[in-house]
């Protein structure tokens, strides 16, 4: 019996359950302390979220971006590097996407993908300079891509500042055209027939109409499943995968690792980029906005990819409870005046419990080793 409770324990899923449970705890206690009724507060938390197809839906909104920029993260955890870069990288994305969206006005479909290759590439390149520096010169990702991220976010303010790309008296530049959008049903919902019909069916007008939701979701859980399936059955996969185990096994077993991790910055950066490029094609204002409007989507990865354990399936459900875990914070502050910083503690203490069960999982194969050494 005994052996078997560890044997579930010992489970990466056991372990972020119950990581899972013990944030809930704390941010109850936090609740507590701050003198707020904790049930009451998860309560609303959690009701407003299915209150309304509007609350639902945006919390899908908030999701996609977050897949893909945990995908990110997670894709580089695999080979041995830690790309705090992702928020960079999705502003990256997201100046490709409107440079070129804003210019082009090919048929909608086309635009959407040549926006998109553009973007990930474009983000992909700015990725794959940090793996450079890193094969190349031995200069630590982290360092790279923190100042990459500085870079990124004045590069876009002060894109949005320049008279011929940011719009006068706002903080946005101009918007991608709407050939280029990604919302469900873009066309039609603003065609004659269509808001003919949608004024006879309140229901569907007030989702198309009154929430941006798009096709991006979509788009970011088959970009999971192919990057799992990367990961898993192809020989890159392999390969990246034994450079993130072991860099001197792989180089011996003649896997080029330098250009393992510039490869890898580059997907990883693309990932990032295409959460981008999506939401400046999914979601108003269409557009870039200045730093202080920035959602930071790009630190948002590094959560949902650490809850995940790196997981590329299960970034798609970190994503999701983090985004439910934010926009239900936004609703007790704003109804109850409660603190929205205790999302923060209840995530925090779920990534340091997530993080401290892979710790001992470490240890605990290492005295297993030592133990069959000594035996044998």
């Amino acid at each position: 019996m005994g052996s078997k409770i560890a044997e579930l324990l010992n489970k990466t899923a056991t372990k972020i359950i119950l990581a899972i449970v013990l944030g809930f705890i704390a941010g109850a206690l936090a609740l507590a302390v701050a003198g707020y009724d904790p049930g009451t507060s998860y309560s609303m938390m959690f009701t407003s979220i299915f209150s309304s197809p509007q609350n639902m839906i945006q919390v899908l909104i908030l999701t996609m971006p977050n897949i893909l920029t945990g995908l990110s993260v997670a894709f580089a955890f695999k080979t041995g590097l830690f790309n705090i870069g992702g928020e960079g990288q999705y502003i990256v994305g997201a100046i490709a996407a409107v440079m070129v969206g804003g210019v082009l006005n090919l048929p909608p479909v086309i635009n959407v993908i040549v926006i998109v290759l553009v973007a990930f590439v474009a983000a992909g390149l700015y990725g794959a300079l940090a793996g450079f520096l890193k094969a190349k010169f031995g200069i630590h990702e982290v360092i790279t891509t923190i100042m990459l991220n500085w870079i990124a976010l004045y590069l876009n303010n002060y894109l949005v500042s320049l008279p011929g790309i940011g719009v006068k008296n706002t903080e946005y530049s101009f918007p991608i055209k709407q050939s280029a959008w990604t919302n469900v049903l873009n066309g039609w919902k603003t065609s004659p027939h269509g808001q003919a019909y949608l004024s006879t069916h309140p229901a569907l007008s007030t989702i198309l109409l009154g929430t941006d939701i798009n096709y991006g979701i979509i788009i970011a859980i088959v970009v999971a499943i192919a990057v799992s399936f990367l990961l898993y059955r192809t020989t890159f996969g392999y390969q990246i995968r034994a450079v993130g185990l072991n860099k001197d096994a792989a180089e011996a077993a003649g896997i080029r690792v330098k250009k393992s991790i510039v490869m890898t910055m580059f997907i990883a950066g693309g990932l990032s980029g295409l959460a981008g490029a999506l939401q400046m094609t999914g979601t108003l204002p269409h557009a870039l906005v200045t730093l202080a409007n920035q959602p930071g989507y790009g630190f948002n990865g590094i959560t949902v990819a650490l809850m995940a354990n790196s997981s590329p399936i299960g970034c798609i459900f970190t994503a999701l409870l983090l985004s439910a875990l934010q926009f239900g914070g936004s609703t007790i502050q704003m109804n109850l005046g409660a603190p929205s910083e205790v999302v923060n503690i209840m995530i925090g203490v779920i990534v340091f419990f997530v993080a401290v069960a892979s710790m001992f999982t470490m240890i605990s194969e290492r005295i297993k080793r030592r133990r069959v050494k000594i035996a044998g």
